[in-house]
């Protein structure tokens, strides 16, 4: 009589072949049978978790590393210990704590969460305000946050940008504090979060020894170390990019090696009002949303937390302002993708990176 796969054969190595799309634990989601894997280059090892209102997921080269689901596993639980610190949805989380003290009192911050904190404060910089953690406000008056998208009254949105402005926030890289100079702000993390959990994941697999793997947040963060295995001459691991506007479409494919990126775009929370196209991501210089000029901004660089950071700030920068970014900062990549109303599709643009990390799919009908 067959028994149902348990946690403990998976970190044992004695798991069978599954179907695909079946799993034989809660926390754990593959195919293949990681013990017999290095018979068998082509397979993976998958390993997800939900975790921060999307899914959580760590691919290994399957039979590599003995101890590798290990690994991932306990990569995978930092995510409760992040969300507890991060989650505007927990009303005891730190950044609530924050949220609810900082405009009274300064707020001692954990350290790695003020690190943080600073680099939100270097990308706003560097995006000139256009990349803001206040912005939450302008997200629900426009109506995102109850997923009814509506045209605000002038009053209302006034009233909104009150609350809105990372000049607010004074943060004191010597005692570790942070406060606020204007009640009514508040912190949210949504648009870096993500990219920095996956961050942190990748810090424990390779302090566990694993040296080859892709993990990504909710298909909008990754990170890859290493290579993919069952590809000759791999230049790491393939990310593909869906096309903004037909998600059945693959756009093109990257090829990551001990590089990040994150995507941003408004191909799923956007709305129409006097024939302009309103995406759910909203300037906080002018209160108005994104998503006229740009489709999608996708981002490599060096962390996950950085390239999600600035996926955001960038499809509100424009075209323009992010082709002179790309030019001060060559370590970053940006693919571009814009409206092109004359083929009733979209165009591409890659600015800052190399041939061998894009390979655009063919559109239909070319070779």
């Amino acid at each position: 009589m067959s028994r149902k796969p348990t946690r403990r054969d998976f970190l044992t190595g004695r798991l069978r072949p599954l179907i695909p799309g079946q799993s034989g634990a809660a926390e754990l989601s593959t195919a293949w049978d990681a013990s017999g894997a290095a018979d068998h280059p082509a397979l993976l090892v998958h390993v997800s978790r939900s975790a921060m209102a999307c899914q959580f997921q760590v691919f290994l080269n399957g039979g590599q590393y003995p101890h590798g689901v290990s690994a991932a596993l306990e990569a995978l639980e930092l995510l409760e210990v992040l969300e507890q610190q991060m989650s505007i949805f927990r009303p005891d989380s730190l950044i609530q704590q924050i949220n609810r003290q900082a405009a009274f009192e300064p707020v001692v911050v954990e350290d790695r969460l003020f690190e943080l904190l600073e680099l939100a404060d270097a990308i706003s910089r560097l995006t000139e305000g256009a990349f803001d953690l206040t912005c939450t406000p302008l997200w629900e008056v426009w109506g995102f946050a109850q997923r009814q998208p509506r045209v605000p009254t002038q009053a209302e949105l006034a009233q909104a940008q009150e609350q809105v402005g990372w000049q607010y926030v004074c943060l004191n890289s010597a005692d570790r504090t942070i406060r606020f100079t204007r009640p009514g702000i508040q912190l949210n993390l949504g648009s870096i979060g993500k990219g920095y959990a996956v961050d942190r994941c990748a810090e424990v697999l390779r302090q566990a020894g694993i040296e080859d793997f892709l993990i990504h947040g909710g298909q909008s963060s990754a990170l890859a170390r290493g290579n993919r295995q069952d590809v000759a001459g791999s230049l790491g691991w393939p990310v593909g990019l869906r096309h903004p506007l037909r998600p059945q479409r693959r756009l093109g494919q990257f090829w990551l090696h001990d590089l990040a990126l994150g995507t941003s775009g408004s191909g799923v929370q956007c709305f129409y009002s006097d024939g302009r196209r309103l995406a759910h991501i909203i300037d906080p210089r002018t209160g108005q949303p994104g998503g006229q000029d740009i489709l999608s901004v996708t981002v490599l660089a060096p962390t996950a937390a950085e390239a999600d950071a600035l996926a955001t700030g960038l499809f509100l920068l424009g075209v323009e302002k992010t082709r002179q970014l790309c030019q001060q900062r060559p370590d970053l990549g940006v693919l571009l993708v814009l409206p092109d109303p004359p083929s009733g599709d979209v165009r591409v643009l890659a600015l800052g990176m190399a041939q061998s990390l894009w390979h655009p799919s063919c559109p239909p009908g070319d070779p």
